[in-house]
């Protein structure tokens, strides 16, 4: 079992960042917005190591919103290691879209696999459902932060003051 000392690898998809900027009027919204802010915690003090890839950049490319964009690139550059999208997360990325993942999901979670993540967290329900469906076939476990840190604290991995 992982502890706070032992660093967890975590990556974060783009649902998650954009999650930082949605209005706070929904009990879900606010409960993961307060987990991804207290992981980005863990980040920014070196406990915990941020997994990024380049599907995340081109997808925060994407965003209409020059504000909201530059904000979540603001983040994003903070991340610990970027993986690229070579020939082997493409491979893989056509294997998982095979399970019926979409080709962005498909990346992300290749990447994370390349990347050597522990964990990878999203906010989008439906990649979880499939991800949890084909959980076996998968090198990663797929989780909505708030009930992965919720996990992580419960059982002891870290203590629910941040410590």
């Amino acid at each position: 079992m992982q502890s706070i000392f032992q660093s967890w690898k975590i990556y974060l998809d783009t649902c998650c960042l954009s999650r930082l900027l949605d209005p706070p009027i929904q009990t879900r919204v606010i409960k993961e917005t307060k987990a991804i802010r207290q992981i980005l915690t863990y980040f920014f003090s070196a406990h915990w190591h941020w997994v990024s890839s380049k599907v995340v950049t081109d997808e925060i490319e994407q965003t209409p919103d020059l504000g909201k964009r530059a904000q979540v690139k603001t983040w994003l550059n903070l991340s610990h290691q970027t993986v690229s999208v070579g020939t082997r997360e493409v491979s893989r990325g056509l294997q998982l879209e095979s399970l019926g993942f979409k080709e962005q999901d498909a990346l992300h979670i290749a990447c994370a696999e390349s990347g050597a993540a522990d964990i990878f967290l999203t906010t989008d329900d439906r990649l979880i459902s499939r991800a949890q469906r084909y959980r076996t076939r998968l090198r990663i476990r797929v989780e909505n932060p708030a009930t992965w840190l919720q996990e992580v604290t419960e059982n002891g991995y870290l203590r629910d003051d941040g410590s």
